[in-house]
């Protein structure tokens, strides 16, 4: 068990590692957090995600999981947590601790909503499942494929041999990569992007992925199976690009739908790492505030924090971006609107990915469960970036800064009394 020194000197190397300025700042942290040890408990401490509670239910016989013959537990599963179907990107890369199921012709599907995420492979004896939990960070369960009366997740800590490392911040998370493979699916280490975020450029992202979607002339690396599909996109860009299906690639009878969205891979690359983000923001500032009594140390971290809510380093679009119309409806039909009709959750698609650039996490428990003197710096710095008063140059290139403010004040529990308060001299709106 790591001694209370222990802990300050972790903290304390974070300070100093996360510099004021840069795009790779706090996100290139590589220590590991002392979560198993006093304080977090992550191997014994009761977890309260959207899948522990749905166990619960379970149960108590409040809700029945219906088994399917061709899919099993999945549809039951993904409707009983509300997580949308036209969520599924299709991953042929052999990354999962079922690899040995995974090709280019069997790819693992995942599916996702602001909590929880899913993955499935056609045969397969398990379902994967991860979830955001509040104060622990990403929890791993699997589910057996067989018919149960009251099924059983299983919560596993087999997967942070991956999901707990530099790559997810130090801290139990989600992971999104991007590989070249071989004709099999087969991983090569040597030219891939280890953590793919909203910052990642696209010519960078898919690797090892299925991308379904219109994105004009920009180049991904997505729908290229084997050295000679990678050789040829050098030659010939975009050849495998702008995939209305994934049926040239293989039959996709044995899955929920025929894409692998371009614009829903895009959401979860932001979703995964602010989540990982969050976590990390709970599990420092529980242990500062244990050691010291104070979050003074933690200002690098707030400000990376709150750079990458408000996508300042967002990499832009240069063509619009087109995916499936059931999946944007979807995804922003899930958001609280303001009086004006207008949601973090409304896509922009023509320059960057949301028209309102505030992370729509903001509402999540993950945010609303971190620490109170957490909140009140985060509050106060997140007024004063999108009031103007915080003149440093990385928020002055911030857009629609007045109108992210007037929907957080209408939508937003829990904002303090001097959010409501009309600004003076408060930036446009457009």
């Amino acid at each position: 068990m790591m001694a209370r020194t222990g802990v300050r000197l972790a903290l304390l190397s974070v300070s100093m590692l996360a510099g004021p300025a840069g795009a790779d700042d706090f996100q290139g942290a590589t220590h590991l957090m002392p979560f198993d040890e006093e304080t977090i408990h992550y191997a014994t401490a009761k977890d309260e995600s959207p899948v522990a509670r749905l166990q619960e239910r379970i149960t108590r016989g409040e809700v029945t999981l219906k088994f399917g013959e061709k899919h099993g537990y999945l549809l039951s599963l993904l409707e009983t947590l509300k997580i949308p179907t036209n969520s599924q990107m299709l991953v042929f890369s052999k990354t999962s601790f079922q690899r040995e199921r995974i090709t280019p012709k069997t790819p693992r599907s995942l599916f996702f909503n602001d909590s929880v995420y899913i993955g499935y492979i056609p045969g397969a004896p398990l379902l994967e499942i991860s979830a955001a939990d509040p104060k622990l960070g990403a929890v791993f369960y699997t589910l057996n494929q067989v018919r149960a009366e009251r099924p059983k997740f299983a919560r596993t800590d087999q997967c942070l041999e991956c999901h707990a490392s530099a790559k997810t911040m130090g801290v139990p998370g989600h992971l999104v990569r991007s590989f070249a493979t071989d004709e099999n699916g087969v991983v090569d280490l040597s030219t891939g992007i280890s953590l793919v975020t909203h910052r990642t450029p696209l010519a960078d992202r898919w690797g090892g992925w299925y991308v379904t979607g219109e994105h004009g002339a920009q180049v991904h690396r997505g729908n290229l199976i084997g050295p000679a599909a990678v050789a040829r996109q050098e030659r010939e860009p975009n050849y495998l690009g702008n995939q209305a299906s994934v049926k040239p690639f293989f039959d996709p009878a044995a899955y929920p739908a025929d894409s692998s969205d371009i614009v829903a891979l895009m959401v979860l690359e932001h979703q995964g790492h602010l989540h990982n983000f969050l976590t990390r923001l709970q599990y420092e500032s529980t242990l500062a505030l244990q050691s010291y009594g104070h979050l003074n140390y933690l200002k690098n971290i707030v400000d990376a924090f709150l750079r990458y809510l408000l996508f300042v380093e967002e990499t832009g679009l240069t063509a619009p971006i087109k995916g499936s119309e059931a999946f944007a409806r979807s995804f922003a039909a899930t958001g609280p609107r303001d009086r004006k009709g207008r949601s973090l959750r409304d896509f922009d698609l023509q320059t960057r990915l949301f028209k309102y650039p505030c992370s729509y996490l903001i509402y999540s428990d993950s945010f609303d469960q971190l620490p109170e003197p957490l909140k009140v710096i985060l509050y106060q710095n997140l007024h004063d970036i999108l009031t103007g008063r915080d003149t440093r140059p990385e928020w002055s290139r911030l857009p629609a800064r007045e109108a992210i403010r007037e929907i957080l004040v209408e939508t937003k529990r829990g904002l303090p009394a001097y959010w409501l308060e009309t600004p003076a001299g408060a930036p446009g709106t457009k």
